[in-house]
Formats: structure tokens, sequence, C-alpha cells
């Protein structure tokens, strides 16, 4: 076989893998749908807890169809997005001062290694406490959990600038701000940008959850009235319109990466044909 038809070969399977890949995603979804129609019409499972599909996109479209699902949509990405830059500002400052000075970073490794684990719910008692079911109880849950997500990969990035370039950057007499402009927020901004796909999705986590369990204005508490009210069909509805945001989030901070990096050879790989 000549090169020429290896080559045009090559391009063809790598055209079809990305409608391949749709495909079987359709082909699951359908799948799914289809037996959450099944399972409750055949009695494997109570309707009272799972209601056939058909009901379920029933309710979801009457859900659509409220200004009130909207607000909550709102309320819900408002905690959210608030949340997510509180912890993006801190983690990148705090991250970058504790990693730029070695004695520092020493000093807080065990620290952070003691509060990074602590899950968010356990604030619940104390964000309570303090704000209530109002907005600042999500964005306690959301920043702690957010936080600790971008505080990590900042300190890999930093801790991962080259060493030879380092010197390199002293031997020059540079000083601090242009070694931070020039040697280490490039070398970290991957990391970076991997800290906040990780902490936008933890984030989103917890704006619903506080919704749920504390009740903040949003779709968390949109889901726990129909649950409390018995509407299952709509409980079912609403936990697709929280995992629909969730998808829609994580395409756009993807969207977000691929921008930041354009320059980076990873992402300059996955747009390779």
């Amino acid at each position: 076989m000549s090169i020429q038809a290896i080559a045009e070969t090559t391009a063809g399977r790598r055209l079809r893998r990305p409608s391949s890949t749709a495909l079987l995603g359709l082909a699951g979804i359908a799948g799914a749908l289809a037996l959450g129609q099944v399972l409750p019409m055949t009695g494997i499972v109570d309707e009272r807890h799972l209601p056939p599909t058909s009901a379920v996109l029933t309710a979801l479209v009457e859900a659509l169809a409220r200004p009130e699902l909207w607000q909550s949509v709102a309320d819900t990405l408002l905690a959210w997005g608030l949340g997510l830059a509180i912890a993006v500002a801190a983690g990148t400052v705090l991250g970058t001062a504790i990693g730029s000075v070695p004695a520092v970073r020493a000093a807080t490794a065990s620290t952070i290694e003691f509060l990074r684990p602590i899950p968010s719910v356990a604030l619940i008692p104390l964000a309570i406490l303090l704000y209530g079911s109002r907005l600042p109880s999500a964005l306690l849950l959301i920043v702690y959990a957010a936080f600790w997500q971008v505080l990590v990969q900042v300190l890999a990035g930093v801790r991962d600038v080259d060493p030879v370039a380092a010197d390199t950057a002293r031997s020059l007499r540079l000083g601090p701000f242009a070694r931070l402009r020039h040697l280490t927020w490039p070398t970290a901004l991957p990391y970076v940008m991997t800290g906040i796909r990780l902490a936008a999705t933890v984030a989103l986590v917890l704006a619903v959850t506080a919704g749920l369990v504390i009740g903040s204005p949003g779709i968390g508490l949109e889901i726990k009235v129909a649950q409390q009210s018995g509407a299952a069909d709509r409980m079912y509805a609403l936990i697709i319109v929280s995992g629909a945001l969730g998808v829609l989030v994580n395409l756009g901070v993807r969207w977000i990466e691929r921008r930041a990096l354009r320059w980076h050879p990873s992402v300059r790989g996955e747009a390779a044909p």
C-alpha cells in the first residue's frame, strides 16, 4: 500500500471517530430511556419510586415552561459562579505565594494535607448556624470544596518550574514580577486550568447539595420540594435539568481551557487533524 493510501486511510479513520463516538453516546442514552420506560411498566420497579420515562419527560416539559424553574437555575448558577470565582482567586494567589517560597511550602504542607480531605458537607452545621439558608451558606460550602482543587494544582504547577530556567532567570537578575510573568505563570497555567475544571464540577455539585440539605435557593431546593411532595416524575425531571447544567458547565470550562492553552502542546495535539 502506498504512503498516500495509508495517509488517506488514517485521515478517514480520524474523521469517522467523532461520529462513531457520538452515535455510541446516543445509543447509550436511548437504551437508558428505554430501560426507564420498561422497568416500571413491567412491575420490576415500583412506579411510585421510578416513574416511566414518558411521565418524566412530560414533567420535564412542564417544568421548563415554568418561570420558577429558570429562577432556580439562575440562583444555582449565581451561587456556583460566585463560589468558583472566589475559590479560583484565593487558590491561585495563595498557591503562587506559598509555592514560590520553599520554606513556606514546607511549613504549610502538613496543614494543607490535614484540611484538604475534610468534606465540605461537614461544614453544613456551621453554615446553617452562621447564615441560615441564605446564599452565604451555599458559598461557604462551595468555596471550601473548590478552593483545595485549585490550590493543590497551583502548588504542583509552581513546583514544576524547570530548575535550569529558574537558575537562568536568577543569573539574568529578573525581578520577582518578571519571573512570575515569564517563568512561573506559563509553567503553572496548565495546572491552574486543570484545577479550575475540577473546581467547576465540585462547585456545581455543592451548589445543588446546598439546596437539598440547607434549603438555599436553587435547583436543589426544587428537587427537595418535589421529593417531599411525592412528585417523583417532577423530581427526576429536575435531576435531568441539574445533569444538563453539569454538562454545559463542563463544556464551557473545556472551551475556556482550550482558548487559554491554545499555545500548549496538549491542546495543539487535540486540534491536530
